[in-house]
């Protein structure tokens, strides 16, 4: 089958990371794959969830949302109805989540990171653009925090990422646009640590259900595929984990 920007079926959509995107968060990323764009930024506040006060533990969450026009119809601002939507709460709990998994929380003092996503433009692959936008505005963040001796140990133990995977027509694909995700037979997302670990496997049969063969091999391509973003990851941010 013909893809996007005539990728192969193992091949990510084009993507980079524009770091220090706006003025005044500690850390924020543009993170761009394909024709998705989502402006992800890292807010550091000196207080955590009234569950973790006194325990000298940190906490990082995060907020999704889409911009009116970041779709071919506009989207009407979830204000307007009072609270957001049952997706965008899964969906800012999954970004929430995922980073948490990376962090050694007690090194991180007892202090919050908020993510804020805001997707620009979506075409496929906004909850996975988040988490791996996400993952380089907390880095940042917690530069910030160790340039001004608020923390004394990066609390980041590795890196993460997260990339979409389905079966299109029969075929298994990586990193699915708008268009394959909406006519998928298997629909997933990965999230997965730089070590190879799982943080979070979502995956759903839209029509037929899949065997474990075929699901092996979509984990196989989310993993080639995570870790071809990890490592551009690190190739833009110094000094690297250690």
């Amino acid at each position: 089958m013909n893809r996007q920007n005539n990728r192969g079926k193992d091949e990510l959509r084009p993507f980079e990371f524009k770091r220090g995107y706006t003025k005044y968060s500690q850390g924020s990323v543009l993170a761009v794959f394909g024709d998705t764009q989502v402006l992800c930024t890292a807010s550091v506040e000196e207080k955590v969830p009234s569950f973790l006060k006194d325990s000298g533990q940190g906490w990082v969450t995060a907020e999704y949302s889409m911009l009116p026009s970041s779709t071919h119809t506009r989207v009407s601002r979830e204000v307007k109805k009072g609270k957001p939507t049952g997706r965008t709460y899964e969906i800012q709990r999954l970004i929430g989540r995922s980073l948490r998994a990376c962090l050694d929380l007690e090194k991180l003092g007892e202090r919050s990171i908020i993510i804020d996503a805001d997707v620009i433009q979506a075409d496929g692959g906004t909850r996975t653009a988040a988490i791996s936008g996400g993952m380089i505005a907390l880095w940042d963040a917690v530069q910030f925090l160790l340039n001004d001796e608020l923390i004394h140990e990066n609390p980041i133990k590795e890196f993460l990422s997260a990339i979409s995977v389905g079966i299109v027509s029969g075929e298994p694909l990586l990193d699915l646009c708008y268009e394959e995700d909406s006519n998928a037979d298997v629909d997933m997302n990965v999230v997965m640590t730089e070590s190879g670990k799982f943080v979070e496997v979502q995956g759903t049969a839209e029509s037929e259900p899949f065997s474990s063969s075929e699901l092996n091999g979509l984990l196989s391509l989310a993993e080639k595929g995570n870790q071809s973003i990890i490592s551009a990851m690190k190739g833009i941010i110094h000094p690297v984990i250690a």
